[in-house]
């Protein structure tokens, strides 16, 4: 095989496949058109089958207007030989036989119309039929495609979504780390601002009961009703004992007495 043998195959095979591409992509569009051309073509058979029917009918109409013109002339030529005139009469037989031929002829092509016709009707129901059914199949694959084009957009807005809802994730994720990280700055900071006031030391203090004010409402009412003495604080206690044994003690107990 040549090389120009081979481009022309391979034209030809390019041509081909280019051609059946267009084809499926307009599959719809040329079953539409193939519809319509059987359509034009029903039209066209049911013009022919009504010419062949208007055909046969006037057949009918002459062969019935020469079989009537045949029996008129029967009795013509009865009267005829009845008179004794032979050559009349059989002239006039002469003119039933050529009226009964061309019956019988145009009998024949009635026949055959009605027989075509007969045959053109069967072929123009069984396509209908055909015509009918292939018109909705095509119905059904429109219907397919349109379902299948929504479903195709469908999983694509799908696919758009998820990689969105993707991409939302991540940035969520990023917002609530630096959230966690603000978060635990702000935590170090104020832990360190409390070790520099004391606050840190207070809280705890509080928490043991050993910072003063650091009791309840129970406790108060406890402290003033207790003696004088236990009813002050133990930091009050200790400033008091102070004063008690403090270089003035003596003369403030020996006023006092």
């Amino acid at each position: 095989m040549s090389i120009w043998s081979k481009l022309s195959a391979l034209f030809r095979g390019t041509a081909y496949d280019g051609a059946q591409t267009i084809v499926d992509a307009n599959a719809l569009r040329i079953l539409d058109q193939e519809i319509r051309d059987a359509d034009n073509a029903q039209g066209k058979a049911r013009d022919e089958l009504a010419k062949l029917v208007a055909r046969r009918r006037s057949l009918e109409t002459e062969v019935g207007q020469l079989t009537d013109q045949s029996r008129k002339y029967e009795s013509s030529a009865r009267a005829a030989m009845n008179k004794g005139d032979q050559a009349l009469a059989l002239e006039v037989a002469q003119r039933i036989a050529d009226l009964e031929k061309d019956a019988t002829q145009k009998a024949g092509q009635m026949n055959e119309l009605r027989a075509a016709e007969e045959k053109m009707r069967t072929v123009i129901s069984q396509t209908d039929v055909k015509i009918e059914a292939l018109r909705r199949e095509i119905e059904m694959v429109k219907v397919n495609e349109s379902v299948q084009k929504a479903q195709a957009a469908v999983i694509s807005r799908s696919g758009s979504a998820s990689g969105v809802v993707g991409s939302a994730a991540d940035s969520l994720k990023r917002i609530k780390e630096r959230q966690s990280v603000r978060e635990e700055q702000f935590r170090l900071h104020n832990e360190s601002e409390d070790r520099k006031t004391g606050a840190d030391l207070d809280a705890k203090l509080a928490a043991a009961g050993i910072l003063p004010g650091g009791g309840g409402a129970e406790d108060v009412l406890a402290r003033l009703m207790a003696p004088k003495d236990e009813a002050l604080p133990a930091p009050m206690l200790a400033i008091e004992d102070k004063v008690k044994v403090g270089p003035n003690s003596g003369n403030r107990d020996g006023s006092d007495a």
